[in-house]
């Protein structure tokens, strides 16, 4: 006899490991449960790496990832895939065709080029296959200043120069782009969504002083995913998420983990798993 009454929100993340766990599907799954929902994963790469930076990058064979989100469609439908380190053009071609399967499910994408450390984790190649491939079937993209620096071949030193970048990055074929600021010169932090309909949102924050923010890109791109698993809107969800992530840094910015850059604190207010009634 089945008695299976309600399901939770499944946010599946498809990211790159990290042993030190901050970044990349640790932190994935660490801001999906804390956000009430269930989380999935497909492994797309092995960084060996601490909080002090990335010694070497180990690939996971396309077949074996392709095999891994094929395995978790066919049986635990997700609400919403989040997206982190894809470094190679096969890989990126692998995950597109293996999600064409299911459409209609909000992505989003975190472009993972350039970790907190400053070490480049993506083949320059890749770059233009994931603007041809993935660009079109993310429902947001979440680049930090470096990374939408190298997408919109440009400085980017100030909030107006964000605001081009940002209008560049666009032009690639992307839905929406939320541009985060947080490596401006600034006594703010800001962040600029830019929304499918050309509206630019504006989101300001303050900043605390605190190394502690390793996997802050990764985390937030989940917490996002996760809020649109609960069904927010875009705007919603991009500004939920960042809420998130503010108060991770400063929940976690005096904790001592590593001798480097520090994780944030993914559990300072964590949620039971939310209960979705199921149909009858």
């Amino acid at each position: 006899m089945n008695n299976k009454k309600y399901t939770y929100p499944s946010v599946l993340t498809i990211a790159g490991f990290d042993g030190s766990g901050g970044a990349g599907i640790q932190a994935d799954i660490k801001t999906i449960s804390a956000l009430g929902c269930y989380a999935t994963s497909a492994l797309t790469a092995l960084p060996v790496q601490n909080t002090t930076g990335v010694k070497s990058i180990f690939s996971i064979p396309e077949k074996v990832v392709g095999e891994q989100i094929e395995t978790i469609l066919e049986d635990i439908k997700p609400d919403a895939i989040k997206i982190g380190m894809v470094h190679t053009s096969k890989l990126v071609k692998t995950i597109t065709k293996k999600l064409s399967h299911s459409p209609n499910l909000p992505i989003v994408f975190d472009p993972v080029m350039v970790a907190t450390s400053g070490d480049h984790l993506i083949d320059k190649e890749t770059i233009e296959i994931i603007i041809q491939e993935l660009f079109p079937i993310a429902n947001v993209i979440t680049p930090n200043l470096d990374e939408a620096a190298i997408l919109a071949d440009m400085k980017i030193e100030n909030v107006e120069e964000m605001k081009i970048a940002g209008k560049k990055i666009m032009e690639l074929g992307c839905q929406s782009v939320l541009l985060k600021g947080g490596h401006l010169k600034t006594e703010k932090l800001t962040s600029l969504y830019f929304l499918p309909d050309g509206r630019i949102e504006s989101f300001e924050f303050s900043k605390y002083e605190t190394n502690n923010t390793h996997g802050s890109g990764c985390t937030l791109s989940s917490a996002i995913a996760s809020y649109l698993a609960q069904r927010k809107s875009l705007l919603k969800a991009v500004s939920l998420g960042q809420n998130y992530i503010h108060q991770a840094i400063f929940y976690g910015k005096d904790v001592a983990i590593g001798n480097g850059n520090g994780p944030v604190n993914h559990f300072f207010n964590p949620q039971k798993l939310i209960k979705n009634e199921m149909d009858s």
